[in-house]
């Protein structure tokens, strides 16, 4: 186990402390409204964390505190180790980001795309190229989630039991073969649909090397980084430091909801967002990117290639807004970034929805966890609680300029 610690005070890294203090008031306010169960904030300068909060419960009914030791189901944020882990292969030259999807896996041979209908009325054309791997990466692949509500396909995805993005009591090569019988909504590398590619990606990554993707996380990621608490499953020994996963419960409240089953190894094992970790795992990732694929004399991969990893992959300098291709990221928030290989980039700071710089680059997890690294500016932060919204919430912008607010050099 490993625990995250302040190493260096604020104006040492820059920063300044009563600025990050008005950060601590501003999230421990929304504790004490009781519209977030706790919180854990990190933010470091240099790969020197230079402020470390952790306030609230837990678990509210246990009186459990969050510490800096407290594990988080990350969701979303599984997906950049799950694009970690492809450009692994790649340099290995095991894979290629131009590779045909269907080279190792044959269900997507013959991929289709959604010209008209709905249900068992619909109308399909042939893609017109195949699915290839940087399209995974990219979530231009023309996959979709259920969840959305907003295209014919979307509905498909909920009629073949993939309301939850996977089909329940499935593994991942059953569930990444009911997205190959479903139509595409667009033809590959044409637009931009956040999407169960990453799942797709993961089962890829299952069949070049061999492995079970928790396997492969632990082999070749978890264990050369020393991200000890980092996983799939949360086991018996560590399960007292999980957090509770809460919902909004409409009244402006919140109450327990079900989490991952997290309490022993899963059958389906979702590069998606199947991920436990701590805070100081998540530093350990994130100073591997921020230092270009070498961490404590360990290179999992080459300065190139983390530099194509977190670079802008949308055409012509577009951002997810302007090339996105459904209503939900049709959003304000969407303004000024795009996309890399597994995270966003930002590529116009003058159009985001908060202060950040020009190539700063991460994501979020649905439960309220995100983090980012700006290059510019040598900076990391991590931000978890345990609250799933019902509709997409203010938190993340607020987190963002207050931070921009506390870089004094």
């Amino acid at each position: 186990m490993g625990q995250l610690r302040q190493e260096v005070e604020p104006g040492e890294a820059g920063l300044d402390g009563k600025a990050l203090d008005r950060l601590d008031q501003h999230f421990a306010h929304y504790v004490d409204e009781g519209r977030l169960p706790g919180f854990l904030v990190a933010v470091a300068r240099g790969g020197r964390v230079a402020h470390l909060t952790a306030h609230g419960r837990r678990d509210i009914a246990a009186g459990l505190p969050v510490e800096t030791d407290t594990l988080w189901r990350i969701y979303s944020m599984t997906k950049p180790v799950t694009a970690v882990a492809a450009l692994i292969l790649t340099e290995e030259g095991r894979l290629s980001l131009d590779d045909p999807v269907a080279r190792y896996l044959p269900a997507f041979a013959d991929p289709r795309v959604h010209v008209s209908g709905s249900g068992a009325d619909v109308h399909t054309r042939p893609a017109a190229g195949p699915i290839l791997i940087r399209h995974l990466l990219t979530h231009t692949a023309g996959l979709t989630f259920g969840f959305y509500h907003a295209h014919p396909v979307d509905a498909l995805y909920r009629a073949a039991g993939l309301e939850s993005s996977v089909v329940p009591g499935t593994d991942l090569a059953r569930t990444v073969d009911v997205y190959a019988s479903l139509p595409l909504q667009f033809d590959p590398g044409t637009q931009w649909n956040y999407s169960v590619a990453s799942n797709v990606l993961g089962r890829v990554i299952e069949v070049v090397s061999g492995q079970p993707l928790d396997a492969f996380f632990a082999e070749r990621i978890f264990g050369p980084l020393g991200m000890a608490d980092a996983g799939f499953h949360v086991p018996a020994e560590q399960a007292p430091r999980l957090a509770e996963l809460y919902g909004d419960t409409g009244d402006g409240g919140i109450a327990p909801i079900p989490g991952l089953p997290l309490r022993g190894r899963p059958r389906l094992l979702s590069g998606s967002g199947g991920m436990v970790a701590s805070a100081h795992d998540w530093h350990r990732f994130m100073e591997l990117l921020r230092r270009r694929g070498e961490l404590d004399g360990v290179r999992l991969l080459a300065p190139g290639t983390v530099d194509l990893m977190t670079r802008n992959h949308l055409p012509d300098g577009a951002d997810l807004r302007s090339f996105g291709s459904r209503p939900a990221h049709d959003v304000p928030g969407n303004d000024g970034v795009g996309f890399g290989l597994g995270v966003s980039v930002v590529v116009d700071p003058s159009r985001t929805a908060a202060p950040v710089g020009l190539g700063t680059y991460g994501w979020s997890g649905v439960a309220t966890t995100t983090f980012w690294v700006d290059p510019g500016r040598d900076l990391t932060v991590q931000f978890y609680t345990q609250l799933r919204p019902k509709s997409s919430n203010a938190f993340f912008p607020e987190l963002k300029r207050l931070v921009h607010e506390a870089v004094t050099g």
